[in-house]
């Protein structure tokens, strides 16, 4: 069997890395059109990179419109942006709503049409070169050919996929995230564990995804923890961005499963953070999917340390889940109750939530069948 790997063309990693990517930089411009959020205008790293391009002799149009999780309506702004600043090239900087909205801005500002005529097709085409530079440790956006964009007409999220959402350069340089709150870290770390746990139990896992997987995790279960207690802790901080590096890498090639099918309606409807909302879900998604492969997982527990192996795969499985669950108490995980959802709200949009985490294609990735009412009932059991 042969196995096609994707990965972002260029990657440059440590600290100063914007420095050492200089040269690659310069050649792609003038002037850079930078898609970031408020947050990060806020505390200082949007002027710091201006500062840093200017080194280069590059000046920056800076758009700053993102607030929370990427939509068609700030793309659409985006664009308007990118075309009348007659700008070189795109950089996305920040979180993943920034570098999906960036990636999005360099696609449709050459495609025609609407963003839902492309959701789940290979996206190709001449698009602006594409600058990725993370500020967090989750996502992984800088080295996917993936983008969640929301669809406001219908509250869904829509998945753009192709290798055309690639950056041709993702600078991660650790330090930016030195200074990010305890929520965002647990958030974005725990959505880091999702991929890798995911796309090690995918039907589409290959030998080297398992590789990258695997290492992540056991990274995030020793890293992640640390980074939450303080934030200032460098060595977490560096851990966390190759875990999230490693394990954006792995959905590339492998995908993710029911976590992140079930947990996608939950932020279009209920505007849960897309990290948060993988969290809450992911005990009880792999629970479900634990006997279709307890050897897989069982591999999870060995490698951080939950199980011995000389344990069962069963036992050794389980073990995981019990590990993951203290994961989630150590790094304060509301649960949706405690995040402040309405549960017969929750419960009547349950038939849309089944329907849109079917129709996005990840459950499909689930090492067992997974049907609507599979997904009902797990929805149902979060409650408990």
């Amino acid at each position: 069997m042969s196995y096609q790997i994707t990965g972002s063309i260029r990657t440059i990693i440590g600290e100063n890395a914007l420095e050492t990517a200089g040269d690659s930089i310069k050649k792609l411009g003038k002037k850079a059109f930078v898609v970031t959020g408020k947050v990060i205008t806020r505390t200082g790293l949007a002027g710091q990179l201006a500062a840093g391009l200017g080194v280069l002799g590059i000046t920056t149009e800076l758009f700053n419109d993102i607030e929370g999780e990427p939509t068609d309506r700030m793309v659409a702004a985006g664009i308007q942006a990118y075309k009348s600043a007659r700008c070189d090239f795109i950089i996305g900087f920040g979180g993943g709503s920034p570098l999906d909205t960036a990636k999005a801005i360099a696609v449709f500002s050459s495609l025609d049409g609407k963003i839902a005529d492309y959701a789940g097709k290979e996206i190709e085409g001449v698009f602006p070169p594409l600058v990725l530079i993370p500020t967090t440790a989750g996502t992984g956006s800088e080295t996917t050919k993936f983008a969640v964009i929301t669809d406001t007409s219908r509250n869904v999220k829509l998945l753009l996929k192709g290798d055309g959402l690639l950056p041709c350069l993702a600078v991660i340089d650790y330090t930016y995230a030195l200074s990010s709150p305890r929520g965002i870290t647990a958030a974005t770390g725990m959505d880091a564990l999702t991929h890798a746990v995911e796309a090690y139990t995918s039907r589409k896992a290959c030998p080297l995804t398992d590789l990258y997987a695997l290492s992540a995790i056991k990274r995030i279960f020793t890293s992640l923890p640390a980074a939450y207690r303080n934030g200032a802790d460098r060595k977490a901080r560096e851990e966390m961005a190759l875990a999230a590096y490693e394990a954006g890498f792995c959905i590339n090639n492998s995908s993710v499963t029911l976590v992140h099918g079930m947990s996608r309606p939950i932020g279009a409807l209920f505007h849960v953070p897309h990290g948060v909302s993988n969290a809450m879900l992911i005990s009880e998604c792999l629970r479900f999917a634990l006997d279709g492969c307890y050897d897989r997982f069982a591999d999870i527990a060995r490698v951080i340390g939950a199980a011995s192996e000389s344990s069962g795969d069963r036992v050794a499985a389980e073990s995981f889940i019990t590990a993951l669950d203290g994961m989630c108490r150590t790094l304060d995980i509301p649960s949706l109750a405690a995040y402040g959802i309405d549960r017969d709200a929750f419960a009547r949009a349950g038939e849309k939530m089944a329907a849109d985490a079917l129709a996005s294609g990840s459950p499909a990735n689930t090492v067992k069948p997974v049907t609507k009412e599979d997904i009902l009932a797990v929805y149902r059991r979060l409650w408990k």
